[in-house]
């Protein structure tokens, strides 16, 4: 009996030094793998790792911003069209205050034809009429064709933003300028009417 008793008490003290020994050996293999059996804070200590921050946005920088300036100058009207309309239009006011070179042609012409259609033996009052009235009826009707045209350039100029895709107001120099030429084409329309229907500067009698 006392031979049994021993091999019992040795086959317990073998298997508690295999038990101590496996622990060791698991405790050792967690170790390497950098895990830890005591929960989420000895995983978190065994991985080393801690959780990523997204990173934020970089603000735009200068050349960005640069780039969306032009984009947007690119995209909105330059006014150029307008302002040169405007232009257009008081030039054209003021030729027809002046008469112009084509009105001077013209007058000259109508002299010419009506010295060639009129004899010598006409009246007066038709050699009048033929040589300088038709003559002074042509540079009327030229001087109200370009303020018509004035007239015309200018209103188009000042109406034009409101039909545009931007709806911006034109710049105020082209406002003015346009109002000038409209001005000077309503003048020069009126002058040009009262000259054409002999209520200015009417032909000389003869009576």
């Amino acid at each position: 009996m006392a031979t049994n008793t021993q091999d019992v008490n040795r086959t317990d003290d073998e298997r508690t030094a295999e038990d101590a020994a496996a622990a060791t050996g698991t405790d050792a293999m967690e170790a390497a793998d950098g895990t830890s059996p005591a929960g989420d804070g000895g995983e978190d200590r065994g991985t080393g790792a801690a959780p990523r921050a997204e990173e934020p946005e970089e603000p735009e920088g200068p050349e960005e911003a640069g780039a969306f300036e032009e984009e947007t100058a690119e995209k909105a009207p330059s006014g150029v069209g307008l302002g040169a309309g405007a232009v257009v239009s008081a030039a054209l006011g003021l030729v027809s205050l002046t008469g112009g070179w084509i009105g001077t042609v013209a007058a000259a012409r109508e002299t010419l034809v009506g010295q060639l259609q009129t004899s010598s033996g006409a009246s007066v009052a038709k050699q009048i009429r033929e040589v300088y009235g038709d003559a002074w009826h042509t540079t009327a009707l030229w001087a109200g064709l370009f303020a018509l045209a004035a007239l015309v350039t200018g209103v188009v100029v000042l109406v034009r933003p409101a039909f545009g895709t931007s709806g911006r107001p034109s710049a105020a120099w082209i406002r003015s300028v346009a109002w000038g030429g409209v001005s000077l084409g309503v003048i020069g329309l009126l002058l040009a009417v009262l000259k054409y229907s002999d209520a200015l500067l009417a032909l000389p009698s003869t009576g």
